[in-house]
């Protein structure tokens, strides 16, 4: 795998006029162009005039004293679940084709844009974001880092967005997450993805998969350009990272549901991972949590996502339900069989979820659990849909414990080089973010030695 630059490396050499916005933006292009590469299925559009154009006006600007950021010229790819001004958004589908042109940006695309970063394009993903799988029928499937040639899944449903950044084909992603979107593809290609605290980054503009749980991060090649790309999207000052020290981290593995089925290369470099962070000194606290249990029922009739999304699509689904992906619309249409009481008792067995595992785990620094159960499956032995349904739902397990939780949550590679990727999750209670990621820089380190 390439060694694509963080983003405070671009920065310096934009700063030091060792490059130029320009510069990285046609390197960027010229990735996605490549016959050779995974351009053509990681992005459903590239805005090439247009980020030339921003490239161009950056540079302008930082000549003349006046770039809006350190990291303005930066070319990033954003998810098509959000809306670009001008441009249709078909959150990976072809349902919404008719579309009218969004009339602006979405809120976090707009905040992106203030601190100059440039848009290479619009991501594919999973259809209406509902799989963390990353397979689309519709756009092509990108291939994930894992053994290209014989081709295994990028994850989803964040997939284009992460295969840019592996490829260089921008240099951080625009992703969701609600039930591991950002994480599951960062973990199944070795880079960084993250889930924040959801109340602090703005939903408006986006496509809808459950509005209780859809959480706007992203994915990148390090601990510090996600804490970068993450103050612009909640819109708070960037603040220089300090890791903190792996000697006296408190953190607590959840032996309940986490740790159960999982692939050998899984559980090998998760305990592999474990014991460095003890010999750095950390304290581990294998725990159980029984509130673990309470989620599998809770998302029997198909929980939050089947029901808001149901919600949101009754109505294009039945008017071009023969256009989405056969597997999305099935777990779209489990909502039309829940009642009104069976969401009301959703809302409260969630309140009560959140405060009784925020007491479990308040005297912690942060949860530590393997990122997916699985490693990336190939796409070819995904055609079965049964198959398909259980490496879906064993991608999906570990993450979506955290959105229930309302939480925060980082994925880390934990693989050695050449394995394959692995991710290590580390997760906190809602509003613990920042936290989370002086902890996971602190990790960064020494956890694949």
């Amino acid at each position: 795998m390439p060694d694509f630059p963080t983003l405070a490396k671009l920065a310096e050499d934009l700063e030091g006029g060792r490059t130029t916005s320009r510069k990285l933006v046609e390197a960027c292009i010229a990735r996605i162009a490549d016959p050779a590469g995974e351009g053509q299925r990681a992005f459903i559009h590239v805005d090439k005039d247009a980020a030339l154009a921003a490239a161009d006006a950056m540079d302008g600007l930082r000549k003349a004293k006046a770039a809006p950021s350190r990291f303005a010229g930066i070319p990033i790819s954003i998810k098509d679940l959000f809306d670009i001004k001008g441009q249709v958004t078909r959150a990976g589908s072809r349902a919404l084709d008719d579309s009218p042109p969004a009339e602006q940006d979405a809120a976090t695309v707009a905040r992106l844009r203030r601190a100059g970063f440039v848009v290479i394009g619009r991501t594919n993903m999973t259809e209406f974001a509902y799989s963390g799988i990353g397979i689309n029928p519709h756009y092509g499937t990108p291939k994930g880092v894992w053994n290209r040639a014989e081709g295994h899944v990028p994850g989803g449903s964040s997939s284009g967005a992460a295969v840019s950044v592996l490829d260089g084909m921008a240099h951080g992603a625009l992703g969701t997450d609600t039930g591991g979107s950002c994480r599951i593809p960062a973990a199944f290609n070795g880079i960084v993805g993250y889930k924040p605290t959801q109340r602090r980054v703005p939903l408006d503009g986006s496509v809808p998969l459950s509005f209780s749980l859809d959480s706007i991060g992203p994915l990148a090649r390090s601990v510090s350009c996600c804490a970068i790309l993450d103050a612009v999207l909640a819109n708070e000052p960037i603040v220089a990272l300090k890791p903190r020290p792996i000697q006296g981290m408190r953190l607590a593995v959840p032996t309940t549901i986490a740790l159960d089925d999982l692939d050998t290369e899984v559980a090998t470099t998760f305990e592999r991972a474990l014991k460095t962070l003890a010999d750095h000194g950390a304290i581990i606290e294998r725990i159980e949590m029984a509130e673990f249990h309470d989620v599998g029922p809770m998302n029997a009739k198909g929980g939050f996502a089947a029901s808001e999304s149901y919600a949101w699509h009754r109505y294009l689904i039945t008017a071009k339900g023969d256009v989405y992906d056969p597997r999305v619309a099935v777990r779209i249409m489990r909502g039309e069989s829940q009642s009104a009481a069976d969401y009301i008792d959703l809302l409260n067995e969630r309140r009560s979820l959140i405060a009784r595992v925020n007491a479990r785990i308040a005297s912690y620094d942060a949860l530590v659990l393997p990122t997916t159960a699985n490693t990336p499956p190939k796409i070819a032995d995904l055609a079965d849909d049964k198959a398909f349904t259980t490496q879906n739902l064993r991608a999906l397990r570990n993450c979506t414990l955290i959105n229930m939780i309302d939480g925060c949550a980082i994925s880390i590679p934990a693989h050695r080089e050449g394995d394959v990727p692995v991710g290590l999750m580390l997760a906190g209670a809602g509003g613990s973010d920042r936290r989370i990621f002086e902890l996971a820089a602190g990790m960064e380190a020494v956890i694949r030695v």
